[in-house]
């Protein structure tokens, strides 16, 4: 291939180095108003009344709105496919607050500082309730967090907010427990997830302005605008066909953009008074006022034989929604349908829990979505069992996951594949990972624990995981191509460049397709106007779900060209052939740039385009084996990451470098998951960790080698053999910190993140039962 599988730069890197015009805030109007939100300093409350007349009468106000001024109907914030799998439990103001930072009223003046004097003037009396903060304590508890009538979901979710249930499901295949008391070797195990925050570094932004139409038009800093888009004419009752969302560049998404933050506000600011309105969210916002990663308590029992076939799997998650069910469902399930196929030849799996209402700052989409939750309680475990079993966890694996040509029943049950069937895995180099992992991190020679000192010991761990490549049936991109004068090409795709890159990817795939250098391949992406539909950039869909639509318009725009060459050359169009810049025949030709000038301005002359969309029957998931070496001091539980090694199998990678830069990222967000990142809350629901001075991340300070190889492998239903990256590198890290410090130290650490005073508290508990 002559650009697939070749790394070529970012078609939007050195614009956004030099400092081009490219983001959200850089297209707000010089004179917009700055909208501001009061939030609420209560976990929990009822407003009894709110005075707003000192910060209407302020010089520059130009609007305050309250939950009196707004329609009371209920929506879901979620930017997913309609239907929507979340409840409509939300609504753009309240006279109920439900976590700390939650919308009060909302301001609009004509410069922050107004703005923020009209915040501090206005008096709200509130009825102080008491909050529900313990997520184990939420099903029936007595304080219920969504008491109002009006509130519901779309379809079956198992929805029951008056016993605090945003979501519920159970599956189960043949008879778990009765394979669980047959088995000759059983582990039963807890593990607690926290909620991670996102941290993207531009925050959430979106300004607003009506047109010369009289249309309401937004950019939005949004993963998802053709969700946006219809989610505000549904809650805002304006047609559909007066709104226009336009997503720019995006510095940052990992699925916390995935919904509605400020487009309400703007759009209601901007309605009302026909004037250009901006919202950009402090740090402290985006922290406390956004989303976070679902907490979760996921329950694991495992049953084997005593030659190391594992029997049975059965897994309980509880999950913290927080104060609204966005993702609740769809988050869950993924925790079992995107893990417990892994080990598929068990005779028997459950997977069954609940999703509960807090009063905590609302969960929602986050990179590995439920994945990486279910991976480190899994490949803890089967650690675990492991040892019971004294069975290399290598071996263990190799002889019960999953492997290429074979299947999970799971796939049909929990919706991956084709209808009626289980989704085959016509490609998996999970082998091939696992044991070249396992030789790139000396395995052999360090495992389970090389002395260092008397107090050090280096270790490493292992974990292997698996994601998807859209949702089948569900998600659906589209693409649109046409040949300009010059013989150059425009390519418009509504999926949506967050900083992944997807846009220098769709045009490398066109580009194959019609035998051109990328940089003639001009992109332009995610305008609800001007480009075609695509659900956005969530699910890893945009390589195989809108990389396939690309595939489908750019063959079909070469045909026509070869057609009309063939008319041109007067031949049938099978003796004309193509190589990017001429059309030739056995003895004549035709270039590209004459046939496209003449298509213009001389002969016959039209417009050639061609536009195709793809939905997906399947989700062929990438599959990683990912190994960590650490560093560990005994006396005091501080460890460093010395290395990690990813070996992953997504098909082929369209851009080798930006695959890369894919995995590496979601393995440092997955260590920072594992190791640093904490989220604790005073004792009234406050987060405590709510800035960058308090919420650490890693840096290259903390991880000191990342290595990563692609196995060879090719998705037949992929674009020229791809599946998904742009997930998969996430998930394999707490698990395989927590594997390394066990190995280490012989303490099991079941609650993330993994910080040296668990460790040492650990080694506390073992000596006292030792003694």
């Amino acid at each position: 291939m002559k650009t697939v599988k070749h790394t070529v730069p970012s078609v939007d890197g050195k614009g956004i180095m030099m400092g081009r015009k490219a983001f959200t805030d850089d297209f707000a109007e010089a004179d917009s108003l700055v909208v501001k939100v009061l939030r609420s300093p209560h976990a929990f409350a009822r407003i009894r009344a709110i005075d707003v007349s000192k910060a209407r009468a302020l010089e520059g106000v130009e609007m305050v709105i309250t939950h009196h001024d707004v329609p009371r109907k209920p929506f879901t914030r979620a930017g997913q496919g309609y239907p929507e799998p979340s409840p409509h439990d939300k609504f753009i103001l309240d006279e109920y607050v439900r976590y700390v930072g939650d919308e009060v009223c909302a301001v609009a003046a004509v410069d922050e500082k107004t703005a923020n004097a009209a915040l501090k003037s206005i008096e709200v009396d509130y009825e102080v309730l008491d909050p529900v903060l313990a997520f184990e304590d939420a099903i029936d508890n007595d304080c219920v967090v969504h008491p109002e009538e009006d509130i519901h979901e779309m379809f079956p979710i198992g929805f029951e907010p008056k016993r605090n249930l945003a979501a519920a499901y159970q599956m189960e295949v043949a008879d778990v427990e009765a394979v669980l008391k047959e088995s000759d070797v059983v582990v039963k195990h807890s593990f607690y997830t926290q909620a991670q925050a996102h941290v993207m570094m531009e925050p959430h932004t979106v300004n607003a302005r009506i047109d010369y139409q009289n249309r309401l038009v937004l950019y939005s800093s949004t993963q998802t605008p053709f969700h946006v888009r219809r989610i505000l004419s549904q809650t805002l009752d304006v047609p559909m066909q007066k709104i226009r969302v336009i997503k720019p560049r995006v510095g940052g998404g990992f699925g916390g953009k995935q919904a509605l933050h400020g487009e309400m506000f703007v759009s209601l600011v901007t309605l009302k008074t026909g004037k250009p309105a901006k919202m950009v969210f402090t740090r402290k916002e985006v922290f406390e006022s956004s989303y976070t990663r679902h907490p979760m308590r996921i329950d694991i029992a495992l049953g084997a034989n005593k030659d190391g076939t594992l029997k049975a799997i059965d897994c309980y998650a509880l999950s913290d929604t927080g104060a609204y069910g966005e993702h609740a469902l769809t988050v869950f399930m993924v925790a079992g349908s995107k893990v417990l196929p892994l080990y598929n030849k068990v005779d028997a799996v459950r997977f069954h829990g609940h999703v509960v209402y807090t009063n905590h700052t609302p969960a929602g989409a986050y990179r590995g979505y439920g994945a990486i939750q279910g991976n480190f309680a899994l490949e803890s475990a089967i650690d675990m069992l492991c040892e019971k079993l004294n069975i290399d966890p290598l071996a263990f694996r190799r002889k019960n996951m999953i492997a290429e040509g074979e299947t999970s029943p799971i796939f049909e049950i929990m919706g991956e594949g084709t209808e009626g069937t289980a989704m085959n895995m016509e490609t998996c180099k999970l082998d091939e990972c696992l044991m070249r992992g396992k030789a790139l991190i000396g395995w052999d020679d360090k495992y389970p624990r090389v002395k260092v000192d008397e107090d050090r010991y280096r270790a490493v761990g292992m974990a292997i995981a698996m994601q998807g490549s859209g949702i089948p049936y569900i998600d659906m991109g589209s693409a649109s191509i046409k040949l300009n004068d010059d013989g150059f090409y425009n390519l418009t795709v509504g999926a949506t460049d967050i900083g992944q890159g997807s846009d220098t990817i769709l045009a490398q795939i066109a580009a194959e397709a019609l035998d051109a250098p990328v940089e003639k391949v001009i992109v332009y992406s995610s305008d609800t106007d001007l480009t075609p539909f695509d659900v956005g950039a969530y699910a890893s869909s945009t390589t195989y779900v809108s990389g396939n639509a690309v595939l489908r318009a750019a063959q079909s725009l070469r045909e026509k060209m070869i057609e009309e060459a063939a008319k041109v050359l007067n031949v049938s169009k099978t003796s004309v052939a193509f190589d990017g810049k001429t059309f030739s025949t056995a003895d004549n030709s035709i270039s590209l740039v004459d046939l496209s000038n003449r298509l213009t301005y001389n002969d016959d002359q039209k417009q050639l385009a061609a536009t195709d969309s793809y939905v997906g029957h399947k989700s062929p998931p990438p599959f990683m084996a990912g190994f960590v070496e650490i560093e560990i001091d005994q006396e005091t539980g501080e460890y460093d990451i010395l290395d990690y090694v990813s070996v992953v199998d997504c098909g082929v990678p369209v851009n080798p470098a930006l695959a890369r830069g894919q995995v590496e990222g979601g393995i440092v967000q997955g260590l920072g998951m594992a190791v640093f990142e904490k989220s604790a809350h005073t004792k009234k629901g406050r987060l405590i960790h709510n800035d960058m001075l308090t919420y650490k991340i890693p840096t290259s300070f903390d991880i000191k080698s990342l290595r990563t190889e692609f196995t060879e492998s090719y998705e037949k239903s992929g674009p020229y053999g791809a599946k998904s990256v742009g997930e998969i590198g996430i998930d394999t890290p707490p698990a395989a910190v927590a594997n390394a410090v066990y190995n280490a130290l012989g303490v099991r650490i079941n609650t993330l993140p993994i910080t040296p005073e668990r460790i040492v508290h650990a080694l506390h508990t073992l000596n006292k039962e030792e003694k």
